[in-house]
């Protein structure tokens, strides 16, 4: 009988453990990300960054994100949402975190987009046929090249536009911030420079309100 109080005590001190540290961790990496909001703002806000929302808004949300990854196309739209219900109040900062394979060859082709103004229709249509091209297994960039002339594209432009040094140097620094604001997973939210600790729908929402 000792033995086994002894076997469920001690199992109920690592459960503890886990948790306990799993908090503290989560909040001091939280206050680590708040100071650097303060102290580096250009940590989250670049001048090539894709900024959407009214220029008087003061809520900020940051969204490092892969054209890949299914979960950031879920919540594009969410987040979308949120900034309907509260028109001119958020601005919506998209950076780049390519962490899947083959990913920055796409962002290549999102920020030379930039160049025929064609950036939001590419998106969108990198998001439409996700499914398709974007295979965890087996991705298959190649068939983007179709699926661009749908958002007016000039495909031989693009593919000479990708070869800037600009381009390769704004995707290298969004590379670098993710780095310093530890991400590690897409999509990462950071509002107001504070970070989305407990991922889902309902906390991002109720972290931006909180920010509104």
């Amino acid at each position: 009988m000792k033995k086994q109080t002894l076997i469920i005590a001690s199992l109920f001190i690592l459960v503890f453990a886990y948790f306990g540290g799993s908090y503290l961790y989560k909040n001091q990496y939280a206050k680590s990300v708040d100071f650097m909001a303060k102290e580096n703002t250009a940590l989250f806000v670049r001048p090539h960054s894709p900024v959407y929302g009214e220029e008087s808004a003061t809520t900020y949300i940051i969204d490092f994100f892969d054209p890949a990854c299914e979960t950031c196309k879920a919540f594009h739209p969410f987040v979308e949402s949120i900034m309907e219900k509260h028109p001119g109040k958020i601005k919506l900062v998209l950076r780049y975190a390519p962490f899947h394979t083959d990913s920055y060859y796409v962002v290549q082709m999102l920020e030379a987009a930039k160049l025929q103004d064609k950036y939001d229709q590419t998106l969108k249509v990198l998001f439409k046929y996700q499914g398709q091209w974007a295979s965890h297994h087996s991705p298959n960039i190649a068939l983007i090249w179709g699926y661009l002339p749908e958002a007016g594209i000039d495909v031989e432009k693009l593919k000479d536009d990708m070869k800037r040094p600009e381009i390769d140097a704004a995707i290298k620094q969004d590379i670098a911030d993710a780095k310093t604001l530890g991400v590690t997973k897409t999509p990462q939210f950071f509002v107001n420079g504070k970070p989305l600790v407990k991922f889902g729908y309902k906390e991002l929402e109720e972290l931006i309100e909180s920010e509104l």
